[in-house]
């Protein structure tokens, strides 16, 4: 298991802090309990990196290399416009700022930011995909993203890429007879295309684009977030003592591990129970319905490229977040990802499909605790006044990171020179 909730749960339990709402109290000093639960939130609680079974090269220098360039490269789409980097700006924490996702087409969901996502167990707001590689085809074959298809990228790959993929994959495959585009979810006649190719020749292209994934994912398993003031305050010498929060910082980390309720969802390092909630967050007029979690769990189990199917590198019981998913219920409708709260203050709108515009509007969201348009709501209402609230988001902004972290950091994760 990886998920980071259950490792913060049991480090707490072993320092006798209550997991169950975690019994904290407001006062004027910190107990040895809550010192525990706000060191679980640090990056020094982030433990290494969880191995990728699934995928072999996960932490192979070269598929890293190669996986940058991928990541980078514009010609991976219908329009030779848009590539993953598009949407997951190295200088904006690997995200657009855009309510809507902005590919070939528009997307019906927020870009979520990439950092730390290794650890995820399940990935998109949904959570379709179990793996960081399997995650990075999706957008590759959708019709609003990159709008590409498997062999138009098998062929790319062959063209551009063959010494680099060879080095990491061994001998690319013969693709002889391959038409320029076929894929079995592109449009109809790539689906046509596809339907008429021999079986060896499909499995071919699938291993291609297969291990374009792993590449990406291994990219991607070296962005992880930054160092922020809290994580600067815990690591201190003289913490809790240092004078790194401000008083109204202090106030509203107190607020977020007690009274506000924050943590029972946003713990960890990474500031995510990495679950799937309903929050009651409405929906947005003229997109189409948007189950959550109740279709993701049904998608993720389909994907001929999870953890189980025949592309993966993991033995079955490798998979057992996969293997023992429970199966999704009424609880499941409209429940989206917990999305890492980590950089969060500056990167709004927020939620699934960008409903709520501000941090102080999302703060109200939580308190009013609306009901669920469909489903059920995990919410219920908290009575904080208009202080507390701006105190949670005094808080929230002491995990940004500094702005010359947040450039060296992009000016790292970027290609050096276009590919």
């Amino acid at each position: 298991m990886r998920r980071l909730s259950f490792l913060v749960a049991a480090s707490l339990l072993l320092s006798g802090a209550t997991v169950a709402g975690y019994g904290l109290v407001q006062g004027p000093d910190w107990t040895e309990e809550e010192l525990a639960l706000v060191r679980s939130l640090s990056l020094e609680a982030l433990p290494p990196l969880p191995p990728d079974p699934s995928n072999r090269v996960a932490d192979d220098q070269a598929a890293t290399e190669l996986g940058r360039a991928l990541f980078f490269d514009t010609r991976l789409s219908a329009n030779s416009e848009v590539a993953c980097a598009s949407c997951h700006l190295p200088e904006r924490q690997f995200q657009d700022d855009l309510p809507l996702g902005q590919g070939v087409g528009t997307t019906g969901r927020r870009t979520m930011p990439i950092a730390g996502m290794a650890y995820a167990p399940f990935l998109f707001w949904d959570g379709r995909k179990d793996s960081l590689w399997a995650q990075a085809l999706g957008p590759l074959e959708s019709p609003v993203e990159h709008g590409g298809d498997r062999a138009q990228y098998a062929h790319l790959v062959t063209e551009y890429y063959a010494d680099e993929y060879e080095a990491v994959f061994g001998p690319l495959p013969d693709l002889g007879g391959l038409p320029s585009h076929a894929s079995p979810v592109a449009n109809p006649e790539a689906a046509a295309a596809w339907d008429a190719l021999p079986e060896p020749l499909r499995a071919a292209v699938n291993s291609v684009f297969a291990n374009m994934g792993k590449a990406i994912a291994a990219y991607e398993r070296t962005i992880l977030p930054p160092e922020t003031r809290f994580d600067a305050w815990v690591a201190s010498e003289d913490f809790p003592e240092a004078g790194l929060l401000s008083k109204d910082e202090i106030a509203g980390l107190r607020l977020f591990l007690g009274e506000g309720e924050c943590v029972n969802c946003h713990n960890g390092p990474l500031l995510t129970d990495n679950h799937f909630h309903n929050t009651g967050v409405p929906s947005v007029p003229g997109l189409p319905e948007d189950t959550g979690r109740l279709d993701g769990a049904r998608l993720v189990i389909e994907d001929e490229f999870n953890c189980l199917g025949s592309y993966s590198d993991a033995a079955p019981e490798d998979c057992a977040e996969l293997r023992f998913m429970a199966e999704p219920g009424h609880d499941a409708l409209r429940a989206f990802k917990t999305p890492s709260l980590r950089g969060a203050a500056t990167r709004p709108p927020y939620m699934h499909a960008g409903q709520i515009g501000t941090l102080d509007e999302v703060l109200a969201h939580y308190a009013t605790a609306p009901e669920a348009l469909d489903g059920h709501s995990e919410l219920r209402p908290l009575d904080l006044s208009q202080e507390e609230r701006e105190q949670l988001s005094a808080f929230l902004k002491s995990l940004e990171p500094k702005a010359s972290d947040r450039d060296h950091i992009a000016e790292a994760l970027s290609p050096s020179e276009s590919p």
